[in-house]
């Protein structure tokens, strides 16, 4: 029964063998992946900026690859937990956009009704188990909830991503530790962007790799391109493979930029236009896309029409969104704990 269930997993967007960019199908629905991701984040910068949205946010344009290509080699039920960065993350496992929209602007269709916003959108429909402002607050969820599948006997893996910031935080290394002890399925996906909000990693960590950190749990670690889809992918999958059979937790490192700011407040004093600009020319989105034009699997016109219909659904998700209700503050305290004398 147990090897029916494992030859009937499929990945999510990319081929069982091969890389993405050698499938049309999953180029395409890569690029799809991609390019909303990068619509949905420019349309909130710009709302933000035009104080239609409010509270805080934090964009990861420039890191598209690693949400795509990590998802990719996941199947529908499998789970991840994500970050205050996470807007790829729900996108790539498949979340609404409306909806997600929604909730960044405190209406009652949203993921969390309004309330969670931009730092805690969950959707249980996806695996996604939620968004955390906490840094490296999701790695221990993460480790919690394949410990369950592992109690119950179920071939789910579970994913976590999180910042090179966190890795010095005490929660990933108990999470790394419990995982590698107890053989858990979870992959642990660091999305080093070398920032760990305004803190460099060249000032805040004496490994050259983060990956090397594996090595004090027992178990492996690999650094990947993390602007580069197939990379992540590849990698991802083994890692993934090697979770579902029973083979332990991996530690995959992507190594990618961000090009905004830590947040919102962000005014970018700690790095040079130099370096951004060094980045911005690496970019994944226009480097798959010429990947897969080179290997003739997509064809410009497809290029343009799905980008262009990508515009039109995230216009369609703010028009959508902005005439939804707004949070009702009178719920506000319908989803709290009280004791009933």
């Amino acid at each position: 029964m147990q090897e029916d269930r494992l030859s009937s997993i499929t990945p999510l967007i990319g081929p069982e063998s091969g890389l993405i960019s050698d499938s049309k199908p999953a180029a395409l629905a890569a690029l799809e992946s991609l390019l909303s991701i990068r619509s949905f984040e420019e349309a909130v910068d710009a709302l933000f900026a035009r104080g239609l949205m409010h509270g805080t946010m934090h964009l990861s344009i420039g890191q598209e690859a690693s949400a795509t290509g990590v998802c990719a080699a996941l199947t529908s039920t499998d789970y991840i937990t994500s970050t205050h960065r996470g807007h790829g993350h729900c996108i790539a496992k498949g979340a609404d956009i409306t909806r997600m929209m929604a909730e960044l602007l405190a209406k009652q269709t949203g993921y969390c009704r309004g309330r969670g916003g931009s730092m805690h959108i969950a959707d249980a429909a996806t695996g996604n188990l939620g968004a955390n402002g906490i840094v490296a607050g999701g790695i221990p969820i993460a480790a919690g909830a394949a410990l369950a599948q592992k109690m119950q006997g179920k071939r789910e893996v579970v994913v976590s991503f999180f910042g090179d910031g966190a890795t010095n935080e005490g929660a990933f290394h108990e999470a790394l530790n419990l995982s590698a002890i107890w053989d858990l399925p979870v992959v642990f996906v660091c999305e080093d962007n070398k920032y760990g909000m305004s803190n460099s990693t060249e000032k805040s960590m004496r490994v050259e790799k983060i990956s090397e950190l594996a090595a004090a749990y027992g178990i492996e670690g690999v650094t990947v391109d993390g602007n580069d889809v197939d990379a992540v992918f590849a990698a991802t999958r083994t890692a993934v493979a090697k979770a579902r059979t029973g083979g332990g937790p991996t530690l995959v490192e992507a190594e990618t930029y961000r090009w905004k700011g830590h947040s919102k407040s962000d005014k970018n004093l700690y790095r040079s236009k130099e370096e951004i600009d060094e980045w911005r020319a690496k970019d994944p989105i226009e480097r798959f896309q010429n990947l897969c034009l080179t290997k003739n699997i997509i064809t410009q016109a497809e290029i343009d029409e799905l980008t262009a219909r990508v515009r039109e659904v995230t216009r369609g998700a703010i028009k959508d969104a902005m005439a939804a209700p707004d949070s009702n503050p009178d719920e506000l305290l319908s989803g709290v704990f009280k004791e009933v004398s």
